[in-house]
């Protein structure tokens, strides 16, 4: 059995299912009294989002860094981010850290792959809907990926830091989401929508979305579970 260390905080209330979710899947699993040993570090979200908003990358990295190494000196076997955004900087954390980091970026484009979607639109913070990291990876294994209108995106971005990062869920907000999603249904043909904020899970599920949901979190969770129990 692997143990898990998990980089927290980026909110907390994506944590939170991180954090059961996994315990409970490996327990699942194993078909068992057993509760998986794993440590999280939780750091600041809105520490996060500055240093991505000022383009200072050198000390985001350093910042998540810290809380990696911590998480290796408890003994962990391998780490996650529990959020798409910091993966801005995931190459660079790949290469200065001693275990392996799992990708949610990564294990979400293999899902795609698995459920042969060829374009997908995506909704996250603005570093993510207008970045070229989380587009990357699907790019080149040709899966086209459609981002919202600049004013769209505002709206989301928005709604993602001053609503959902506090755990606040409201109906006008689900129905500005599902306007922008039957927008990009009708007018760019997308498949599936990414929800590439582990926060949006809060507000989109396949129940109130107009087109099927690849939700990053649900499907990085599952990885982390196989790879603890591998």
């Amino acid at each position: 059995m692997k143990k898990l260390g998990l980089v927290g905080g980026m909110g907390p209330e994506s944590t939170i299912p991180y954090y059961h979710d996994i315990v409970y899947g490996v327990q699942n699993k194993i078909g068992e009294n057993f509760f998986p040993n794993l440590t999280i570090e939780s750091i600041n979200v809105f520490d996060v989002l500055r240093l991505c908003n000022e383009q200072k990358y050198d000390e985001l990295t350093d910042y998540l860094m810290t809380a990696i190494n911590t998480l290796i000196k408890s003994g962990a076997d391998f780490v996650a981010l529990s959020a798409n955004t910091p993966h801005i900087v995931f190459d660079r954390l790949k290469e200065q850290s001693t275990v392996p980091l799992v990708s949610i970026v990564e294990v979400t484009r293999d899902e795609a792959i698995r459920l042969n979607k060829r374009k997908l639109g995506l909704l996250g913070t603005i570093f993510t809907m207008t970045g070229d990291f989380f587009k990357k990876p699907f790019y080149d294994s040709n899966i086209e990926i459609i981002t919202p209108t600049t004013e769209e995106m505002e709206y989301i971005n928005c709604k993602i830091s001053s609503e959902l990062e506090l755990g606040i869920v409201k109906k006008d907000t689900l129905q500005g989401f599902q306007k922008i999603i039957k927008r990009m249904m009708e007018d760019d043909d997308i498949e599936a929508i990414i929800l590439g904020c582990t926060e949006l899970p809060l507000l989109l599920n396949d129940e109130v979305s107009p087109v099927p949901c690849l939700d990053t979190m649900k499907i990085h969770i599952q990885h982390l579970i196989d790879r603890i129990i591998e």
